[in-house]
């Protein structure tokens, strides 16, 4: 009887332990914490063209480029990119969003491009296709409803994560 006192204890204080860790709760959401504080570095555009659901061409972008391109998510909720479309310029600065279904982002940075208009928001609205700890895919472009007649161009970033600078 005297050893199953002990025993009855120390596996109270364990079941009282667990149960008391298994509560907590992390104010913010995995998704939301990916996001904040990560710069990303771009690894490739593609432009696929397509009519309905069918393909019609990919085009692979900034194959020669000699810039980095960084796009940096911050806690508050603003954001950075740097040499957008390959092109060397200041960087751009604007506010991040994530949708509360966690599937898309939506900045308002302007960025300079090789447009006719010369600046855009590619970011305004953008489906997440892919986030973890090392890389990030971002899609933009005529993403929602379209019939099996319309003509459309998705854009498809890819980033991969860098590394915190150890200063």
């Amino acid at each position: 009887m005297k050893t199953k006192i002990p025993f009855l204890f120390i596996l109270g204080l364990l079941l009282i332990n667990m149960l008391s860790n298994s509560c907590k709760k992390d104010k913010q959401n995995s998704v939301q914490t990916l996001f904040a504080n990560g710069k990303w570095q771009l690894a490739s555009v593609n432009v696929t063209s397509f009519v309905g659901d069918t393909i019609k061409r990919i085009d692979t972008l900034n194959t020669k480029c000699d810039t980095t391109q960084l796009f940096t998510f911050n806690t508050d909720n603003t954001c950075t990119y740097t040499n957008f479309d390959c092109l060397h310029q200041p960087t751009a600065s604007g506010h991040w969003l994530l949708a509360p279904d966690q599937l898309s982002i939506s900045s308002d940075m302007v960025c300079k491009d090789t447009t006719a208009a010369g600046s855009s928001k590619p970011f305004a609205s953008a489906k997440i296709e892919n986030v973890g700890d090392y890389s990030l895919v971002l899609l933009t472009g005529d993403i929602p409803n379209h019939t099996s007649t319309t003509k459309r161009r998705v854009v498809r970033y890819g980033f991969v994560r860098q590394k915190a600078s150890v200063q």
